[in-house]
């Protein structure tokens, strides 16, 4: 966006002032939808170009008799000159500005108040909250009032979306031309409410050659293809899944299940001996076997003669799901990523296995596909503490030469090549064990269906959501079950397909 302002102002001759005009008349619109008859609104702007949306929509509000007080936190004489003309502008129509200061009266007032607008950092923040502006944003939080921020609310980093001390807790959000990194990252995503994009004027050609490296998934960029009518099951991918031991016997067949309903066309589930006749009973369509026990019902690393043998005939293996921990479990693993050329989705224990040795994925010899949440992320060596999620999946998946897809809230599904998709679906309702397995069976479906590995990561995340807010409109967010986001994969599916 700082690009593709620069480029209309100084090489399209674009005026600078129009700009912020135009964006000034979005959010005063969002704030008209507001207001009651004879409501009041109070604005607070900094002394960037962000304030100056702000006080170029106090101008247009004024203009329809609407009573507001424009608060300024910063000298006005550091104005930008864009910023000045809207004070011109609102002066000229008889409004003011005047200096913030926190006080009861104040607070008083915006209790009073129909809408605060947030016009005070936008996206040039990089700093902590402190001062005014700190007092100033604990203000408007306190509130009674609905809260319009204006760009991205002020102490979000835009890039990141880190909350840089404290943050505008917005129940809208205004921006302008394209969205923000930082409004669809945790944690930021949290606090900017319902989004709104508008367009400031800034012609559309240079919007869409804008390269950017991170893209926010939305229904409309997920696409299923139709199937052949003369299609049969050896079309859809033969996908083999090593799962399970003594005690886990539901995540192995919740990932085969949903790789059966994901479209996969034959699954084969490699358990341990011991665990063999318990799956035979739990699953139907999929086809389970048996494998060298170990003796404490975990695979023996004996397996990884059969895996490999039976990976040649597969398009795709997943490795992980209940498998457990064991010294056996991390030489069967290293084996099979040294081995195997097909693609590898690790998953849940198949990362663990690896975790005291990550160079191990320097030596894979097939493409390797990761879906770590937050704490095995953290004990591969991923970094979460410095600069963010979005930032902490490019890196490792650039350093890494792998796909990973880093769960959570607003997954995070990142290519070697820097690029990433930040996903929109899904919710607390899907905050259950086994919802983890779902989705990586989901992935090594799309993948044995030939889905390139960035499009089969990101589709198979974006239905795995879906299904899930599905699920909690129809059972509500307490009592969804990962059976349950399973048996609703054909509705998203279908809903995709309409």
């Amino acid at each position: 966006m700082r690009e593709m302002d620069r480029y209309a102002i100084e090489e399209l001759g674009i005026p600078g002032a129009m700009l912020m005009s135009n964006a000034a008349g979005h959010v005063a619109a969002c704030a008209m939808e507001q207001l009651t008859p004879g409501g009041r609104a109070a604005i607070f702007c900094g002394t960037g170009n962000n304030g100056g949306d702000g006080i170029g929509a106090a101008a247009l509000l004024t203009d329809k008799g609407v009573p507001v007080r424009v608060l300024l936190i910063g000298n006005e004489e550091k104005l930008s000159p864009d910023s000045k003309e809207m004070l011109r502008r609102l002066v000229a129509i008889g409004g003011s500005i005047e200096p913030f200061s926190a006080s009861d009266e104040l607070s008083g007032y915006l209790n009073s108040c129909d809408v605060i607008i947030d016009a005070i950092f936008g996206t040039g923040l990089n700093s902590k909250l402190r001062g005014d502006a700190l007092s100033a944003v604990e203000m408007i939080n306190s509130s009674r009032a609905f809260i319009i921020a204006a760009d991205i609310p002020s102490g979000i980093h835009a890039d990141t979306g880190a909350i840089l001390g404290a943050t505008v807790n917005a129940d809208m959000t205004v921006t302008f031309s394209m969205p923000k990194p930082g409004h669809f990252v945790e944690p930021g995503c949290t606090y900017c409410g319902e989004i709104r994009v508008r367009d400031i004027g800034i012609p559309g050609e240079i919007i869409n050659n804008v390269a950017s490296y991170v893209s926010a998934v939305m229904q409309e960029d997920i696409s299923l293809p139709q199937r052949r009518r003369d299609s049969h099951k050896g079309d859809y991918g033969r996908c083999l899944i090593i799962a399970g031991s003594i005690g886990y016997t539901g995540a192995p067949a919740m990932c085969a299940r949903a790789a059966s309903r994901m479209g996969a066309g034959l699954v084969y589930l490699g358990v341990p001996s011991s665990i063999y006749d318990v799956m035979a009973v739990k699953l139907d369509e999929e086809m389970p076997f048996p494998l060298p026990d170990d003796g404490y019902g975990r695979l023996s690393s004996k397996a990884a003669g059969e895996i490999i043998k039976r990976a040649r005939e597969c398009d795709v293996c997943l490795i992980g799901p209940g498998l457990g921990i064991s010294p056996e479990i991390t030489e069967l693993v290293t084996t099979i990523l040294q081995k195997v050329k097909i693609p590898v989705v690790l998953d849940a224990d198949g990362l663990n296995a690896i975790s005291a040795n990550t160079g191990i994925l320097d030596t894979a010899v097939c493409p390797l596909i990761l879906t770590p949440h937050h704490g095995e992320f953290v004990r591969l060596g991923g970094d979460l503490a410095s600069d963010g999620r979005l930032h902490a999946a490019r890196t490792f998946a650039h350093k890494r030469g792998c796909v990973l897809v880093l769960k959570g809230h607003r997954t995070i599904t990142s290519m070697p090549d820097g690029t990433a998709y930040i996903n929109t679906t899904g919710g607390p309702a899907m905050a259950k064990g086994g919802s983890g397995d779902v989705l990586a069976g989901m992935i090594a479906a799309l993948i044995g269906q030939k889905f390139a590995l960035s499009d089969a990561a990101s589709t198979a995340v974006y239905i795995h959501g879906l299904a899930g807010d599905i699920c909690a409109a129809e059972l509500g967010e307490y009592s969804v079950t990962a059976s349950d986001i399973i048996n609703m994969i054909p509705y998203a599916v279908k809903e995709l397909m309409e």
